[in-house]
């Protein structure tokens, strides 16, 4: 039907039998993978020892499966909204999204066109220009349509991204120690995505309160010089006690952390200034911060920001409302499982 084109996958038909949790976290660790010359192998050989080529694929099927999910929970809001209206879908559709999108006015081609920096004539370019013109509004209008039929809505994401066993150490901690969810970041100072998500990961912190304990590990990456003394300065913060003030100014300072700065943050902080600049003119925490990149180059990360949260894997610039859902997920299993335990 010629509606279909014009639905553009709003109410696209999917089928999924993968959505659900994957095979291999179903498998206990004892079970035998391989057999070497009589040697066995098991799940949790394989777990751990290849731990850095398994969450980077695992992850990646996980975001294909998160975008057919959401496609998923389009599409049956659409057909719930339509059986509730006693309509079709291509009805609904053609009604709320399709008869909304108006054509542009004849100034805005003419204004596209001069935007375009083409030698095409007018005449020819206008038909084209009206198209793409539709298709940026029908998109918008989908979208639009689509998150307000979300907000009128309960839905609730069972899928999880993919976990990874994350020894923690001796590391920097930021809420209760008793916290239900833990979220572990792997940053760079020097990371502009790092500086950008750092507001976010304190909205975070100011919802949930004492439910949520943050942890900071440090991942350098080479490109950026002045990231492995920005994470050695934070630490020598730290051990007088301000480490989490000295790493928030390191994300509001921006570029401006070369060891000559990094000690003036330290006496804007009025720490011992001739104790910090020991610390970092000894390499003292060098060690330290390497032993964290160690860890990122086992687990296969490839750039930051990176979070763990209970164990379970973020890469990149992910939005706030991601982390929000996974934080919400790991409280709603937890109250779950005392729930089924008290009955």
């Amino acid at each position: 039907m010629a509606i279909s084109r014009a639905l553009m996958g709003l109410a696209l038909g999917i089928s999924l039998s993968a959505v659900a949790t994957h095979a291999y976290g179903d498998q206990a660790g004892t079970a035998i993978v391989a057999e070497v010359d009589g040697q066995k192998l098991t799940r949790a050989d394989l777990e751990q020892k290849q731990v850095a080529k398994l969450l980077q694929a695992r992850y990646q099927q996980y975001l294909a499966e998160r975008e057919a999910l959401d496609q998923l929970i389009d599409q049956q809001l659409v057909e719930m909204q339509a059986t509730r209206e006693h309509l079709s879908v291509e009805q609904l559709v053609q009604r709320d999204v399709i008869s909304q999108v108006k054509d542009p006015t004849d100034d805005q081609i003419q204004v596209f066109y001069e935007g375009m920096r083409t030698e095409e004539a007018f005449a020819v370019a206008r038909e084209k220009i009206i198209g793409t013109i539709r298709q940026i509004r029908m998109t918008k209008a989908r979208t639009a349509y689509l998150q307000s039929l979300r907000s009128k809505s309960t839905v609730r994401i069972a899928l999880l991204p993919p976990a990874a066993e994350l020894p923690l150490g001796n590391v920097a901690t930021r809420g209760p120690e008793n916290a239900p969810v833990v979220v572990v970041e792997f940053a760079d100072y020097e990371c502009p995505y790092c500086q950008a998500i750092d507001p976010e990961i304190k909205k975070l912190q100011d919802e949930f309160g004492g439910k949520v304990a943050f942890v900071f590990k440090d991942f350098p990456l080479p490109m950026h010089p002045n990231a492995q003394r920005a994470a050695e300065g934070a630490r020598c913060a730290g051990v007088q006690g301000k480490f989490w003030e000295f790493h928030d100014l390191l994300f509001t300072k921006g570029k401006k952390i070369d060891v000559a700065q990094l000690k003036e943050h330290a006496r804007t902080l009025n720490l011992d200034a001739a104790r910090f600049d020991q610390c970092l003119d000894s390499n003292e925490q060098a060690a330290a911060v390497r032993a964290d990149l160690a860890q990122a180059q086992r687990l296969g990360l490839t750039g930051t920001p990176a979070f763990f949260i209970n164990g379970h894997f973020l890469s990149g610039a992910v939005k706030y409302n991601t982390l929000r859902e996974i934080v919400e997920q790991q409280l709603g299993a937890q109250e779950g499982a005392r729930t089924s335990a008290s009955k």
